[in-house]
């Protein structure tokens, strides 16, 4: 009985294993024809550069190469989510050549020999700009468009603040401003909750960060499952219906194509043991970007979702109510949490025809 217990065991992880090599080629999807032939002009390639004195690994893809460039920079930071591109097709390759690049430390980029102490907002700010220039010489561009989300615009919106005249636009997407008082906000939230849906486990496992009073304690409650798994489960994390992260993140990373197996392993040692050993955390409570960049030489637009707690919506909203820049348009997503692009792509995609590619703000929120 034992012995045909572990074959059962053995032969399932044999399947599996051979399941995960079958959806590991190790390459993006490209753009094909009626004729089932890659669509002219396309271009679908992942690409190893030198940023900032390391091999750095990106996407890019396009239906046109003649299409502005734009550079989109992941959340975590550290943690790309080109998974969720190639899952849900949010489209952004319609209007412009766009560049996943994966920061130094995490996917891609993530390598063993690369000193933790490396990992700072302000060395991916420069690796940001660098990332800019290389862009701009390969496609022949003067400017190219930004697009952050999440724990990628406290650097991007930097790197545009220092280099205003390398970018047409910045976009941020669940823009960070002032972490410390979002997480005191979402903390508040989700302890009324889940006592009100007399979820009395719940609520302990969050008192075990009491009030988040110190700085210790955001951190740590920051970096927590217990943070990370309420948040899918009310809602106010990633994604308004992704109500796991196990089903939502945990598998299409796997499932993903455009990494080998090897790249994939690299994700997930890089997010739970090599990124954890930086100070990315402790960097983003002490940051307070509306007294850091309080202007913008450029046209700035920020997409937020009405229940986005991961990033507070409306300390996102205030923060560009007080900006100064020459155009600025703040845009709610009334379906979504966290990830606009991903959730309400259409309305997205509409803005970037309407408003950003045209420098106005007529769909903006009044």
């Amino acid at each position: 009985m034992i012995l045909i217990t572990l074959s059962l065991i053995f032969g399932g992880f044999l399947l599996l294993l051979i399941v995960i090599l079958i959806y590991s080629p190790g390459k993006p999807e490209q753009f094909l024809n009626s004729d089932g032939q890659p669509l002219a002009n396309s271009i679908s390639e992942k690409i190893f550069v030198n940023i900032g004195g390391i091999k750095q690994g990106m996407f890019i893809k396009s239906k046109n190469i003649n299409n502005p460039v734009l550079l989109y920079i992941h959340g975590g930071p550290g943690f790309p989510n080109y998974f969720l591109m190639e899952k849900y097709k949010p489209g952004l390759e319609d209007f412009f050549t766009v560049c996943y690049w994966e920061q130094r430390g995490g996917g891609l980029s993530y390598s063993s020999d690369l000193p933790v102490e490396t990992l700072t907002f302000y060395q991916l700010t420069s690796d940001a700009v660098e990332v800019t220039n290389f862009l701009r010489q390969r496609f022949g561009k003067e400017k190219i468009y930004l697009m952050a989300h999440s724990g990628g615009t406290p650097f991007a919106i930097q790197a545009v603040a220092r280099s205003p005249h390398l970018y047409n636009a910045y976009i941020g997407m669940a823009q960070i401003t002032r972490q410390t008082e979002s997480e005191r906000i979402a903390y508040k939230y989700m302890v009324q909750r889940y006592t009100e849906m007399g979820n009395s486990k719940a609520v302990e496992e969050l008192k075990r960060f009491p009030l988040l009073d110190t700085d210790t304690n955001f951190v740590s409650f920051y970096k927590s499952s217990v943070r990370d798994n309420d948040m899918h489960e009310l809602g106010i994390g990633t994604m308004r219906n992704m109500h796991s992260v196990f089903t939502g993140v945990f598998i299409p990373v796997w499932t993903c194509k455009a990494y080998t197996l090897r790249e994939k392993i690299n994700i997930w040692v890089s997010k739970f043991i090599y990124i954890k050993k930086a100070r990315f955390a402790e960097e983003l409570f002490e940051i307070d970007i509306p007294k850091m960049i309080p202007k913008l030489e450029i046209p700035v637009y920020f997409f937020s979702g009405k229940y986005d707690l991961t990033v507070n919506v409306d300390l996102s909203k205030a923060y560009l109510k007080d900006l100064q820049a020459p155009i600025k348009g703040f845009y709610t997503f009334e379906h979504s949490a966290h990830s606009p692009l991903f959730e309400e792509s259409q309305r997205v995609k509409e803005i970037i025809a309407s408003d950003v590619l045209k420098a106005q703000i007529l769909m903006a929120d009044k």
